[in-house]
């Protein structure tokens, strides 16, 4: 494991307002710092950075903790890999108690696993220029009918998996691999006798490589109508499917002022080949919250480029909203003839392609001819159901300015009176407005209760206690002294704790107490969980203290809200059983 005084170091050297800022734009506030989240889509800042213990929290969405936490939310890594990244951004050496790195849960370390992988790549691009028949068929495949260029091979490494059931395994293990180390890799699979065979079989190889240049992942296409059409790297210690996005690595560097987002690794090829390099795909999969924020690190804008069957529409509607809360600007692209990217510009060439590209339509735009296609406006009833769609659709629009310039571009489309259509509008703003309050307001009992608590799903059971146990653990986490006085003193123990969470948390505290190694939350507890304690931490700060009176004070509810619920919860039982037994003897 990471050695303490390296992770130590670590939160030393990365002073939190300057690692945050960053990320997120910060203003000064008082002696804090504030900004928009980036995790969650808000308009008013509710995100504070707290310069004074190196911490931060959001008020909005509840995350919060330290500069590991910050790294594990926004860089979507691990523990360690966290810990790791800040040691590289200050310039630390990583010193480890031993050689435990972290593994993944078929036992292989990660830097193994990326040599295993950048290796597997080599042979399959090797393989591809092989006298093996099936080979110059995957050739002629990449050559003659997606027309790809021997520049374009060597640069995305493509390459070829042979028709044979053992013809990688011999390779890696004549390189030193072991075949636990090919299966945890998913290059080798395993029957059920326990021998081993290679999973990547007669298939055209794309080399999947992350933003700093190493290879994590490999997507198998099939060169036949064999099912499935493509095998795929499954989720590793280095890889998650829902947190990378092919090519980025080369788009990142192409433009910050815009990305095209494409279905498949072909279209992205294409389009790299054709001059359009900032082209890059999420796997094969719907784009996922992670890949969006992932995204949005390198450019403001997307242009969706996905293709125009049903599907394809679908799947375009949850990209605009995905990479909208995301806060990208997002414009849809539509190729003429339900053609591909790839397809067309076969089949008219580049520059066609960029007139396409220019007159990319905003999301409204997109979203009003596909409303407006639905129906036959020359129908009164057809044009009414149209507009009411329409004037839906730009009541959701924060922006009063924006919603003028809707209203009017539907106006004109569906020849209605602009007034008439913005008099509809602003009722249902008035409208949306006030439903948002009050399922605002249900919230907010709701949370002040615990019901809706996912962090700690026990405080709805007890809320009294709950409550009782975060103002304690609050003064725990504060004061270090009151942490001593009630782990010396014996004020409390676990059992006063009726919360699973809180119990985690006072158990964690008293063990801290006879060993500061263990100074660490984020070893501990996962990101929502730290996000919690931190929130207690917070909420602590808020109020003045009043000497050893204010733990006293705050031990003593504790136990009298314990010893009420028991007794309740004992009131409850012996009225069940006098029940019970009332039901037997009738």
């Amino acid at each position: 494991m990471i050695s303490k005084q390296t992770i130590d170091e670590v939160l030393f050297r990365n002073d939190i307002s300057s690692l945050i800022g960053s990320y997120v734009q910060l203003k000064r506030a008082g002696s804090n710092m504030k900004g928009l989240c980036p995790f969650h889509n808000e308009k008013t800042p509710s995100f504070q950075v707290y310069t004074n213990d190196n911490s931060f929290y959001c008020f909005g969405c509840g995350i919060g903790g330290n500069a590991i936490t910050f790294v594990r939310q926004i860089e979507h890594l691990d523990y360690e890999g966290a810990i790791e990244f800040l040691a590289k951004r200050a310039g630390i050496t990583v010193v480890r108690d031993d050689d435990k790195y972290v593994q993944d849960n078929r036992g292989v370390k990660k830097d193994r696993l990326l040599q295993l992988n950048k290796e597997a790549a080599r042979f399959f691009n090797r393989m591809l220029y092989s006298s093996d028949p099936k080979a110059r068929e995957c050739l002629r495949y990449f050559k003659e009918k997606r027309r790809l260029s021997d520049a374009t091979i060597t640069h995305f490494g493509l390459g070829y998996a042979p028709d044979s059931y053992d013809a990688m395994l011999k390779y890696m293990l004549a390189k030193g691999y072991t075949k636990e180390e090919l299966f945890a890799g998913f290059f080798a699979a395993k029957n059920d006798k326990g021998h081993y065979y290679d999973n990547f079989r007669n298939r055209a190889m794309f080399p999947i490589i992350d933003v700093t240049g190493n290879v994590i992942a490999f997507g198998g296409r099939v060169l036949d109508d064999s099912k499935p059409k493509y095998r795929n790297t499954m989720d590793t210690v280095v890889y998650k499917k829902s947190r990378s996005v092919f090519a980025l690595n080369f788009a990142k560097n192409a433009s910050q002022e815009s990305v095209i987002l494409c279905e498949g690794y072909l279209d992205v090829i294409s389009l790299h080949q054709a001059g359009f390099t900032n082209a890059i795909a999420s796997l094969g999969t719907a784009i996922t919250p992670e890949q969006a924020k992932l995204i949005s690190r390198y450019t403001k804008k997307v242009n969706v480029c996905y293709d125009s069957d049903e599907a394809g529409q679908k799947a375009t509607q949850r990209a605009m909203r995905i990479l909208s809360d995301a806060g990208l600007e997002v414009v849809v692209i539509q190729i003429p003839g339900e053609k591909d990217p790839d397809d067309y510009i076969k089949t008219y060439g580049k520059e066609k392609f960029a007139d396409i590209l220019n007159g990319a339509k905003s999301k409204f735009e997109y979203n009003m001819s596909s409303i407006i296609s639905k129906y036959d406006v020359n129908i009164p009833q057809d044009r009414i159901n149209a507009l009411k769609e329409l004037e839906q659709l730009i009541s959701k629009f924060y922006s009063k300015a924006e919603r003028d310039i809707y209203i009017q571009s539907v106006s004109e489309k569906l020849k209605v009176d602009q007034k008439s259509v913005k008099d509809d509008v602003e009722r249902l703003v008035k409208r949306n407005s006030y439903n948002q309050k009050k399922s605002e307001s249900e919230k907010l009992i709701q949370s002040a209760y615990g019901y809706s608590d996912r962090v700690n799903p026990d405080f709805a059971r007890a809320p009294e206690v709950a409550s009782n146990e975060e103002n304690v653990l609050g003064l725990m986490l504060v004061y270090p002294e009151f942490r001593s006085a009630v782990v010396g003193k014996k004020m409390l123990s676990a059992e006063h704790f009726l919360t699973d969470l809180n119990r985690r948390i006072f158990e964690y505290l008293c063990e801290l107490e006879g060993n500061p190694e263990l100074d660490d939350v984020n070893s501990r507890f996962g990101v929502e969980e730290v996000g919690r304690i931190t929130k207690i931490k917070v909420n602590r700060m808020k109020f003045p203290l009043n000497g050893d009176e204010t733990l006293d004070e705050a031990v003593t509810m504790l136990k009298r809200s314990v010893e009420k619920k028991t007794s309740e919860n004992i009131q409850t039982f012996d009225e069940l059983d006098k029940l019970l037994n009332s039901k037997r003897i009738n």
